[in-house]
């Protein structure tokens, strides 16, 4: 049972699942956002829309919540998609700077096998080297 939950504390303390969680929580939070958004400013707006003769606003309001949730998803879906390529961009410029490093072999112009950068002579075909 112990080593269950070592090898469980090992996987959930990685760094994927920590971000995962971390998603999923401000996902929520971001939902709430949009949701409060669409029924506060946009679900006025089309309820004000006119409305179908002879009383019908049950199809009508269906239509309206309908669209209500269209649209939330869609702005959830494009602002997610607007901070994850920014994150993605971050990523890209740290990986930019950082300097490449210095190779440490170089090929036999004669025999092209792999030897050390320093080697002043190749030690597979023993030929003399600039």
């Amino acid at each position: 049972m112990k080593k269950l939950l070592k090898e469980f504390k090992e996987f959930a303390m990685k760094g994927n699942v920590l971000d995962l969680a971390i998603a999923v929580v401000l996902g929520g939070a971001f939902g709430k956002v949009v949701t409060a958004v669409v029924e506060i400013f946009l679900n006025p707006i089309m309820e004000s829309l006119p409305k179908m003769e002879n009383g019908g606003t049950g199809f009508v309001g269906s239509l309206v919540s309908f669209a209500g949730i269209v649209v939330e998803f869609l702005l959830t879906a494009l602002i997610l998609f607007a901070i994850v390529k920014a994150v993605n961009k971050t990523k890209n410029l740290k990986k930019k700077d950082e300097p490449a490093a210095a190779p440490t072999t170089k090929k036999c112009p004669f025999c092209m096998s792999e030897i050390d950068i320093k080697a002043t002579r190749c030690p597979h075909c023993t030929s003399e080297l600039k």
